[in-house]
């Protein structure tokens, strides 16, 4: 594997390729070179063994002239000469044959038995029969190769004879065969040069690559700040140039990819609103705290679909896939059994030519907005009955008065009271709706002055000792020594005290106790508490008391002549000056009203 891994390296491939071509051209070369040089050497022996057979045969021409006996003797002899010298010159083995194909000389001592014997073999026969080029190549029994030549001799245009020369070849192939060997040599040794210099050449090649793929894997990995060394001017020099570039511009990319999910998140995590993202199965894949909150999960299960999450059919979810709009309420309860109203508004998300790629869902809480308009649509329902009521009365006695009633006094008389308290409510309703307007507008302006608490409880007490007399309801006032004085809108918190300690008197018992105190808390307020031995307030009406027209018992509240908006403006005022209100209360038991004020010195405005 180690070896496959390697064969894999583009450097490996780089000195291959090369060796490969550079083998493959010098092979070519080699085989040319060789073949050419093989064939002019053979042609240079051969042309040098005819040159040496041609003036053989000028010589012998000559010597074959003679007839006589004496004359053939010294012939032969002078032959035998004459070819040994040759044989001398060129190394080869020669023979001298007469028209009949007899030796009459050889140049080989050993082979001197062979004068007097007939040659036989084919190319004397075809230079005997005046053909001319007769050469052929043998290889003998010692696989030496050697060059035959059969020459025809001539004398006065005849032929009377020819010469048969055998040269070895063995030093012509064994030069071959060392030009062979000084070929090889030197292939290795141009093909280790070629590796060598193929190594340090593709290491110029590889080297960019190298750190090209290293600083692709550190980009990768997320790590921008190394850069690919640039060695030159050439291509992969402006590869390496690029590819920082590129590095640079993918960092500035990331970065504000980054800063801008970094935006998203802390918006998403900061919205007011609920937000749920889905993919195009409708699977859930981002939300926010907020979503989360409001529906009740700490975390949302992975694969969980929005229909499943918001507790919806599916069909709004799959019109909103398809590409709608779509807006729909949710009715929830939360832990404290309290009911929530969320609005849903589904939106597709599309994608540049891929059609819609999800859809998002934002959750609104209209759980105030809902109690408001329900609380708008009581308050005119309620400011109507309230106005209704009298002006009925005024209406019905009006109408009687008209029709003959002014003629009997006694009667008149009653009937004009009537008219007038039921007036007289509508002015109180009317006042006590314009005082919580001025409230609600900011309108209303608080004057402080520096007030006296002992005698303010004790004026309110005197304003209702008539009520207090007919009931036989005993009241007791009590100050604490170190708060004797506080800096008060009087005509407001007198307001409130008579709201406060009517309503004590109306729903408490003859024979009953009041108690009115005043002193400063540890939180650094003024604490004024009624406490009274009254019928109470349930416990289910304890969360909706300070509510505008609400009555515990609403039949029983008109006819003692209540408008159900004393507490509301009350509560009003004590929130002008800073302070709050709270009411305890068990029925039958009796109820504690606490005004929480603020302690200021003079000229100061509460916190």
């Amino acid at each position: 594997m180690r070896g496959v891994r390697l064969f894999r390296s583009i450097q490996i491939k780089l000195i291959m390729m090369v060796l490969l071509l550079i083998l493959i051209a010098v092979q070519l070369i080699g085989v040319y070179f060789i073949s050419t040089m093989k064939n002019s050497l053979i042609n240079s022996f051969t042309d040098n063994l005819n040159r040496q057979a041609n003036l053989l045969t000028t010589f012998l021409s000559e010597s074959f002239d003679s007839k006589d006996a004496n004359a053939q003797a010294s012939t032969e002899a002078m032959l035998s000469a004459l070819v040994r010298n040759f044989d001398t010159i060129s190394g080869a083995q020669i023979e001298v044959l007469d028209a009949g194909g007899k030796v009459l000389a050889t140049s080989k001592q050993t082979q001197q038995s062979y004068i007097g014997r007939k040659n036989t073999s084919l190319l004397v026969s075809r230079a005997l029969q005046g053909v001319r080029d007769n050469e052929e190549e043998i290889i003998d029994e010692d696989n030496t190769r050697s060059k035959i030549i059969a020459k025809s001799v001539f004398s006065n245009g005849k032929i009377v004879g020819a010469i048969y020369i055998v040269a070895s070849m063995k030093d012509l192939y064994q030069t071959m065969e060392g030009i062979n060997r000084i070929f090889v040599s030197a292939t290795l040794i141009a093909l280790g040069l070629t590796a060598i210099l193929g190594v340090l050449l593709a290491g110029t090649i590889t080297s960019p690559i190298k750190a090209l793929t290293r600083q692709a894997t550190a980009v990768a990995e997320g790590r921008f700040d190394e850069r690919v060394p640039v060695f030159g001017k050439d291509e992969i020099g402006q590869l390496s140039v690029a590819f920082n570039d590129m590095t640079d511009r993918l960092s500035d990319a990331l970065s504000i990819n980054e800063e801008e999910k970094e935006k998203l998140a802390s918006i998403l995590s900061n919205m007011s609103d609920g937000v749920l993202a889905t993919d195009e199965l409708g699977r859930v894949i981002v939300t926010n705290r907020r979503a989360r909150g409001m529906l009740g999960f700490t975390e949302l299960e992975d694969g969980i679909t929005l229909s499943e999450a918001l507790g919806i059919e599916k069909a709004p979810i799959a019109d909103t896939l398809d590409g709608n709009e779509s807006s729909l309420l949710l009715n929830r309860v939360d832990v404290q059994d309290e009911d929530l109203v969320f609005r849903v508004t589904l939106t597709p998300i599309r994608r540049r030519d891929k059609g819609v790629a999800g859809a998002i869902a934002v959750l609104q809480d209209v759980t105030e907005m809902e109690k408001l308009e329900q609380s708008r649509r009581e308050f005119v329902a309620n400011v109507s009955h309230e106005l209704r009521t009298p002006l009925t009365t005024i209406k019905s006695y009006a109408e009687a008065l008209d029709d003959g009633a002014l003629d009997e006094p006694p009667l008149a008389d009653r009937f004009v009271g009537v008219i007038r308290s039921e007036t007289e409510r509508m002015i109180r309703l009317v006042t006590d709706l314009l005082h919580l307007s001025r409230f609600d507008s900011r309108r209303n302006q608080l004057r402080r002055q520096k007030t006296d608490l002992t005698e303010m409880l004790e004026e309110v007490v005197d304003r209702f000792s008539f009520q207090l007399r007919q009931k036989a309801i005993t009241v007791s006032v009590k100050v604490d020594n170190a708060q004797k004085t506080a800096w008060l809108d009087r005509d407001g918190i007198d307001q409130v005290l008579d709201n406060l300690v009517s309503n004590a008197i109306k729903y408490t018992l003859d024979g009953g106790s009041i108690d009115i105190s005043a002193k400063g808390n540890e939180a650094g307020q003024l604490a004024i508490t009624i406490k009274d031995t009254g019928i109470g307030i349930p416990k289910k009406d304890l969360n909706r008391i300070f509510e505008r027209f609400y009555r515990v018992d609403k039949a029983r509240s008109r006819n003692m002549g209540g408008t159900g908006l004393g507490l509301s403006i009350a509560r009003e005022i004590v929130r002008a000056h800073g302070g709050s209100i709270m009411l305890e209360s068990e029925s039958n038991v009796g109820t504690v009203v606490t005004v929480l004020l603020p302690i200021l010195s003079e000229g100061s405005e509460p916190a």
